[in-house]
């Protein structure tokens, strides 16, 4: 089915703001059609001006979408509460909409165009009678980018309207990039009646289009965020000869002065946002080493005239996790979501002020929890959301790069994939080429708890952190990495690290956080030949001595603990691949299933 004949307006919109200049007739011609299916009671048109956010704001206050924090203590945030039954990413109800499902591949849902339009024209029908239909353009990426791409979406919601404006470029600065053009996604979003039955996040990687019903949530309802960066990225990225990775972008400046660029793919909860606003330890600071952020969840990446790989964040804010970050695990995250923030799911204090577990003060004798119920530390449950999120602009982290905004990106040295792992994979491994690296991406993952699963150490692969994200086939996904290296001169190191590796008590034989900055240094020097490095079957691995352990508490001996490489385990982490494997079946590029042969033989 082609796209302009998937709607039918017999109609016009029925009341609509003033449309401001730079929407072609392509855009306004598109907006009518999906005004004709939604039955809106009005239309509004964005600009993306602060006056336009400032008026939003007021109105998303009075109806109770989002409430005033303290002002004093928060200036600039709010708090929104999510329906309970809408708290995060549905990936049962996300599909990859493609002629074949085979183009889908089997680590997707897959729905054929034909029909996915068909159902979800029933559900959007008249989904927004007595509501307004903001028109949200957006860029992805920088202008004048290689890389930018433009998405206009239309929602129902003033939560994802607010929201899109910290998390995008949003408003004129698209529509001066699109032009005349008609070469932008088209993004369709209702939270409907937010009925879980009737929730579908659907993706046209042909058609350029994604429809989303039925979820408020962000990686559901902002557009722009999984939506387009991910799985219709990484759909033209390899249309199109680049990357589009879940993948954090990060500079690293050492004592001598020189910045050396380093992206990094985990999988949720292996510390992701954390290594990408990381903070030196103090005696790491005084020498002269300093972090800045990029970006801490996108990376588009593509290789320029000389060879060389660069990436760029094309994102504009962070929709971070908020449990557990406090001033010792991410001081920086904290800053960035001091002021101008919206807090998603977290408990209200009685003097206005937000407040999660793990955060740095106490929990208070009294509070309002994320469903608006009274708290108290003897509810007997959290007050805030396990997946309860802040919204903040990049530009107020302390540690933001001044090339975050540079069109065409910074290059890359290093890729470092990371997963949570108690045994087996060390601390960090380099891999000996580009094919092995990439093999060393498909085949990570993390162990489950008993919370998740029922069972500890159940491995959940997560190739490249983009098993819920990859937007076509993943085995054409991993041939479009391996094709990547023949245009690369030469290509970026590639590294595994594990954070989480534990002695025999359970305890993590590595500190992590800032500390993980010492794992760095060694990778940077790998980078630049200033250290050597060990041979071993699972790749090259630091000689003991390379690594600057000075004011740890930790010995040689626990740090090579945490190296260790027991050849049983490792054959039976070498079988429990053989799922993902099977699974892909003949679409699993034939280079990486030489490298698993290669790593059993030298095993």
């Amino acid at each position: 089915m082609k796209r302009h004949d998937i709607l039918d307006a017999r109609s016009t919109m029925k009341t609509a703001t003033t449309i401001p200049a730079g929407f072609n007739e392509h855009a306004r011609r598109w907006v009518e059609e999906c005004a004709t299916l939604c039955q809106p009671d009005s239309v509004h048109w964005c600009d993306g001006s602060n006056e336009e956010r400032a008026e939003l704001t007021r109105q998303a206050a009075s109806q109770s979408i989002l409430i005033e924090l303290n002002q004093t203590a928060m200036p600039g945030c709010y708090l929104h509460r999510s329906n309970p039954n809408d708290t995060a990413r549905t990936e049962h109800c996300t599909f990859i909409c493609t002629p074949t499902k085979a183009s889908a591949g089997p680590t997707n849902n897959w729905m054929a165009p034909a029909d996915a339009y068909q159902m979800l024209r029933g559900c959007f029908a008249g989904s927004m009678r007595g509501r307004t239909m903001y028109v949200v353009p957006f860029l992805m990426g920088h202008p004048g980018s290689p890389l930018a791409k433009i998405g206009i979406e239309l929602t129902d919601s003033l939560y994802v309207v607010l929201s899109m404006g910290i998390m995008t470029r949003m408003g004129r600065i698209a529509l001066e990039e699109l032009g005349d053009r008609d070469t932008f996604t088209r993004c369709l979003h209702s939270v409907g009646e937010c009925d879980p039955n009737r929730r579908y996040i659907c993706h046209f990687p042909q058609d350029n289009t994604i429809w989303s019903y039925g979820s408020g949530y962000g990686g559901n309802a902002l557009l722009g965020k999984k939506c387009l960066s991910l799985r219709i990225g990484s759909y033209l990225g390899h249309e199109e000869g680049w990357l589009a990775e879940h993948m954090l972008i990060m500079g690293v400046t050492d004592p001598r002065g020189q910045t050396t660029y380093v992206t990094g793919a985990f999988p949720s909860a292996c510390g992701k946002t954390n290594l990408a606003m990381l903070t030196p330890p103090p005696s790491m600071a005084a020498d002269g080493w300093k972090i800045e952020t990029l970006g801490d969840d996108i990376a588009w990446m593509y290789i320029d005239g000389h060879g060389h790989l660069r990436a760029l964040n094309p994102e504009a804010g962070y929709f971070g996790v908020v449990p557990g970050t406090n001033r010792t695990t991410n001081p920086n995250a904290i800053e960035a979501m001091a002021r101008n923030a919206i807090y998603t799911n977290v408990a209200l204090r009685p003097d206005g002020t937000a407040w999660w577990e793990g955060h740095d003060e106490p929990a208070p004798a009294q509070c309002t929890d994320w469903t608006g119920q009274p708290w108290t530390p003897n509810s007997g449950r959290k007050a805030t959301h396990p997946n309860s999120r802040f919204t903040a602009p990049v530009t107020q982290n302390p540690a933001i790069s001044p090339l975050w905004d540079d069109p065409s990106g910074v290059p890359i040295s290093a890729i470092i994939f990371g997963g949570r792992r108690s045994k087996t994979l060390p601390l960090v491994v380099e891999a000996f080429n580009w094919t092995h690296g990439a093999y060393l991406g498909a085949m990570m993952g993390s162990e489950t708890t008993a919370a998740a699963s029922g069972q500890t150490g159940v491995v959940r692969r997560d190739p490249m952190a983009m098993l819920p994200f990859c937007g076509y086939n993943m085995g054409a996904y991993f041939a479009h990495w391996l094709s990547m290296q023949k245009r690369l001169a030469p290509p970026p190191r590639i590294f595994h690290v594990n954070w989480f590796r534990t002695d025999e008590h359970g305890k993590f034989l590595w500190p992590g956080f800032g500390e993980n900055l010492r794992i760095l240094q060694w990778i940077l020097d790998r980078c630049h030949g200033r250290v050597d490095a060990v041979k071993t079957p699972i790749g090259w691995m630091p000689q003991p001595e390379d690594i600057n352990l000075d004011g740890l508490e930790i010995d040689r001996a626990r740090f090579e603990q945490a190296q260790a490489i027991d050849r049983e385990a490792w054959r039976k982490e070498l079988s429990t691949q053989e799922e993902l494997f099977v699974k892909l079946g003949g679409d699993m590029p034939k280079e990486l299933l030489f490298e698993r042969e290669l790593l059993l033989s030298r095993l």
